[in-house]
């Protein structure tokens, strides 16, 4: 598959009236640090300069080459060659995925969990690349995710995922009894200590509101096969869920009585059910900066289960040498924070989109204008960008953060490390 040309997401998602309002009211707090704000003006250079300086930076989609790595392994799976990958099975000739039960019982599990029709290589049931594709061809599904690590500060990359919905996948296994979770891994060698695994509850896996995104076992990305340096032939996604529920390189899938959520993630004080937060990630800022330009300070952010309301900034100056300002509630309830810009949808989705794919295809859009339900995406990540101009001699602190739709802002509502990172990033730089 070539791509077209892309085409980055530049423009305001809020309207450029409400924008200068809010930033009117702000720009006395902005002044008493040195700088103005950029807003609407009849000098339209500045304004592209900001959006510019943000969509150079961050396309999209991101190719599956640039995705960070964060896999485990040793040796790594997608490492394997010739013989050694076709006994992994990690092919698209020999990947097989197996559904089994648990059979195990004890003080809390005394009914073992059931399926009509287990699928396993010893029976030749076992279910094959080809055949997952063709149950895509009618039930599968398409939409746009970013990942995260639970315990990485910064988003990984965000794909076009293309699979199809465990729940479809389940129901090839007939009536089943006594399943309360599902849980799921991957090759790592055939050793049971690399062995890492996830989980999701009977409901999570069988079941989606309307307009929510349910977990699948993905085999594309970005409208090509998954690497295997991403997790290919196949991969679990769960779209509202940190890096770890996604399990690379599926291979089984066990059903269980067991209630409990038996995460290898749930191991070493990680929270196994955590989902994604809305969080904004600031981009490198030069050290020095002329006082003579102005400076454009942009980066990404997070859209997590409670959505993105707005992104803001707050700039002041400090003492050469000071060390940060206090990281607390009470620092940031007094804080002038700054509204930011926030990338609009594209105009053009097919300069983004891999080649036959629009976006009435995607989840998360509608499906008679293929404008999207929402934005930022659920579950995505979009540029902001603020440009700051006539900025005066000294040394500047500039912190991000954004505030979800229910009026939580960052760290808040989660602050808890063990549920994902979330804390409010800070650049500082010289002016000279």
């Amino acid at each position: 598959m070539t791509h077209k040309k892309r085409a980055m997401v530049t423009a305001d998602s809020v309207s450029r009236r409400d924008f200068v309002a809010t930033t009117t009211a702000l720009t006395a707090s902005a002044l008493a640090a040195g700088t103005t704000i950029a807003s609407e003006s009849t000098d339209s250079s500045k304004e592209t300069s900001a959006d510019q300086t943000a969509s150079q930076q961050h396309p999209f989609l991101t190719e599956a080459v640039d995705f960070r790595d964060v896999s485990r392994g040793n040796p790594k799976p997608y490492t394997l060659q010739g013989d050694d990958l076709t006994k992994a099975r990690l092919t698209d000739d020999t990947w097989r995925l197996e559904i089994t039960t648990d059979s195990k019982v004890n003080d809390d599990v005394q009914e073992v969990a059931s399926i009509a029709n287990e699928l396993t290589m010893a029976d030749n049931t076992a279910i094959t690349y080809t055949q997952l594709q063709e149950l895509g061809k009618t039930q599968g599904v398409k939409f746009i995710k970013a990942m995260q690590c639970l315990n990485i500060p910064t988003p990984l990359g965000q794909g076009l995922w293309e699979g199809v919905p465990l729940r479809n996948v389940l129901r090839l296994c007939g009536r089943m009894e006594n399943v309360r979770r599902i849980v799921f891994w991957g090759f790592h060698n055939n050793d049971p200590e690399q062995m890492f695994r996830s989980s999701l509850s009977f409901t999570q896996a069988m079941e989606t509101a309307p307009g929510e995104l349910p977990p699948f076992l993905a085999y594309r990305l970005n409208g090509r096969p998954i690497p295997l340096e991403r997790g290919g032939p196949v991969r679990m996604i769960v779209p509202w869920a940190h890096g770890f529920k996604s399990i690379k390189w599926l291979q089984h899938i066990e059903l269980t009585n067991d209630y409990r959520a038996n995460d290898t993630y749930a191991l070493k004080n990680n929270d196994p059910e955590s989902h994604l937060k809305t969080a904004a990630y600031i981009d490198p800022v030069p050290k020095q900066v002329s006082a003579s330009n102005s400076l454009v300070v942009s980066g990404l952010v997070m859209s997590g289960l409670s959505g993105v309301a707005r992104v803001e900034a707050w700039l002041h100056r400090v003492q050469p040498g000071e060390p940060p300002v206090t990281d607390d509630p009470v620092t940031w309830n007094h804080a002038q924070w700054i509204p930011c810009q926030l990338a609009a949808p594209p105009s053009d989705w097919d300069d983004i989109l891999p080649a036959g794919v629009a976006t009435k295809q995607l989840l998360g859009f509608d499906r008679s204008t293929g404008q999207p339900l929402e934005w930022p995406l659920r579950y995505s990540m979009i540029s902001w960008s603020i440009e700051l101009n006539d900025l005066s001699a000294g040394s500047y602190e500039i912190r991000v953060r954004a505030v979800d739709k229910n009026g939580f802002a960052q760290p808040e509502p989660r602050p808890i490390l063990k549920a994902g990172k979330n804390a409010i990033e800070v650049r500082r730089f010289e002016v000279g």
